[in-house]
């Protein structure tokens, strides 16, 4: 890292004194701590304060800091590591210019959507959270097409552009999935046949009924 410009320390404070954005990308119990170490040299006419920390309000924030310092709550996900998150994004105390330069940031790691905070909870789990829905669903998807005669990699190089070719459609054409649903399954099809099955044993509803657990969990 130090190769390509960034400079590492352990220390909190020298890193906030060298910084115009500070990102706070610790445990929901750590971030009191980190937030009580570094408040004394916040500058609300300098610096930004963005908390990736799942959970915690900006109100609890802004309290443990003391000052009227743009603060931002982002949640992104793990496809981050490849350029194709979706970040969340709201924020307090911010002007354009500040709400232009948290969007920027995240935007280098794939798109962005400003939100109202009472939304980010519910953010949290359908876009971080979801990606592990997604993934289970993908690898059933695998465990199908072994059983139906692919070897694993090969089921899982198609399974993996089928769903990535799905996404983009949607992304694409900004259309309902159902619309994209309907041109794929003909009358008395093997698809409509494998679409029912799968909803007579709880497909949809169990997937939103683990979104509203994860949610309620979240809320406790």
């Amino acid at each position: 890292l130090k190769d390509q410009g960034i400079k590492l320390t352990t220390n909190n404070i020298s890193a906030v004194k060298g910084s115009d954005l500070i990102v706070i990308a610790v445990k929901p119990y750590n971030i009191v701590n980190i937030l009580e170490e570094i408040k004394g040299h916040l500058n609300p006419g300098k610096h930004i304060l963005i908390s990736v920390t799942a959970g915690i309000p900006i109100s609890k924030i802004q309290d443990t800091v003391g000052k009227s310092v743009p603060i931002f709550r982002v949640m992104p996900n793990i496809s981050a590591s490849v350029g194709k998150s979706v970040s969340c994004i709201c924020y307090k105390e911010a002007d354009g210019d500040a709400i232009e330069s948290v969007k920027s940031l995240f935007d280098i790691i794939g798109t962005t959507m400003i939100i109202d905070e009472e939304l980010m909870q519910a953010a949290t789990i359908l876009g971080a959270c979801g990606i592990a829905y997604v993934l289970r669903f993908i690898r059933a998807m695998i465990q199908g097409g072994i059983q139906i005669g692919f070897d694993a990699r090969t089921a899982s190089e198609i399974v993996n552009q089928t769903v990535k070719g799905a996404a983009e459609l949607l992304i694409e054409r900004h259309e309902h999935p159902e619309f994209e649903i309907d041109k794929v399954t003909t009358p008395k099809g093997c698809t409509i046949v494998g679409l029912n099955e799968m909803e007579h044993n709880g497909f949809s509803s169990s997937l939103i009924k683990g979104i509203v657990a994860s949610y309620e969990k979240i809320e406790k």
